[in-house]
């Protein structure tokens, strides 16, 4: 591990000040510190924001809801309001890392993380996203749990967070706050895809830092449900993932909300099969027909073509869960 210095925050604007002199934001740790480790990440200054005021779920208008940056896994995913509005949310939560893990990481820490792919966390190996201009060594390596969408010759690695997915398909804002005041992303800007500059990974700007997600309210009865395809039932990373939300009213579909991880460079929006299932009455040919979609656009590599089946099958699967729930 590189020396840095080490500096808390005691309110927002002091956070700000220390971000934009370059210092590096921490606050659970669980990534970060993993990776000063590594020696992947070296930052000079680490600027501790965990006593920043930001640890609050609340409901918003017409029933949306805001889940404060420093929100802990542990405690969005057994919080109440996220439970009867959001299910889908509790469940990524809690299918995601260790209970250990998620007693100590917050939701912001958990949408900013990096990704998992074994070849940007050896430096031994050509990484475009550790090292930019370096090569991607798991274009010809071995691949298994890479991405099969939003891929680009310079970054084939897959973006780990589980309650992302269920952000992205929920149209979820992030709200930032810098040097040049407050403002809202959309979730699918916020995290970029590799492109030709693999090492920018959100559309965050320098001493900006998250202080919520906010869910926006979605048309009721709202059935909803996440399903993690995975090499082992617990403390792993999805080979597919698929977020499901369904609004369903007089037996015709009429909202859908779906998105996949596990296969994609960034929680991975599935607008072909969203268009597919609305304004359709549910039944079991409806699922398959949409999740035939899901896969569309799809470029395997040598060892992970057996993803665009499972992605396929997993999402469907889901379909038909949400889709029969009382």
């Amino acid at each position: 591990m590189h020396p840095f210095s080490y500096t808390r925050a005691s309110d927002t604007r002091e956070a700000i000040n220390a971000g934009r002199r370059g210092g590096r934001y921490i606050a659970g740790g669980t990534t970060l510190v993993d990776l000063m480790r590594e020696t992947v990440e070296h930052p000079e200054t680490l600027v501790d924001i965990s006593r920043l005021p930001l640890r609050e779920v609340t409901a918003t208008e017409r029933g949306g809801l805001r889940i404060g940056a420093l929100v802990t896994m542990s405690e969005a995913a057994a919080h109440a309001k996220v439970r009867a509005l959001f299910p889908i949310v509790s469940e990524a939560l809690e299918l995601s890392a260790s209970a250990q893990l998620r007693n100590m990481a917050t939701i912001g820490g958990n949408v900013m993380q990096r990704t998992r792919c074994t070849y940007f966390r050896d430096v031994t190996t050509d990484c475009n996203k550790r090292e930019p201009g370096s090569g991607c060594a798991a274009l010809h390596g071995y691949n298994r749990t890479h991405a099969i969408l939003g891929t680009s010759n310079d970054c084939v690695a897959t973006h780990p967070s589980d309650v992302a997915v269920a952000f992205a398909a929920l149209e979820a804002r992030v709200l930032l706050q810098g040097p040049e005041g407050e403002r809202q992303l959309r979730f699918a800007d916020f995290l970029l895809r590799p492109g030709s500059t693999p090492n920018r990974e959100q559309a965050i700007r320098q001493g900006e830092l998250i202080t919520a997600v906010e869910i926006p309210a979605l048309p009721r009865p709202l059935k909803s449900g996440y399903l993690k395809v995975r090499d082992r039932q617990s403390y792993e990373f999805a080979l597919t993932s698929a977020a499901v939300a369904l609004h369903i009213r007089g037996g015709v579909i009429r909202e859908a909300k779906v998105a996949a991880g596990g296969v994609a460079t960034v929680p991975w929006k599935l607008s072909a099969v969203e268009q597919a299932l609305i304004g359709e009455r549910p039944s079991g040919r409806l699922w398959a027909e949409a999740a035939a979609r899901a896969a569309d656009g799809a470029r395997p590599l040598q060892y992970n073509r057996f993803k665009v089946e499972l992605l396929k099958r997993t999402v469907e699967r889901q379909l038909r869960i949400v889709g029969e729930m009382e």
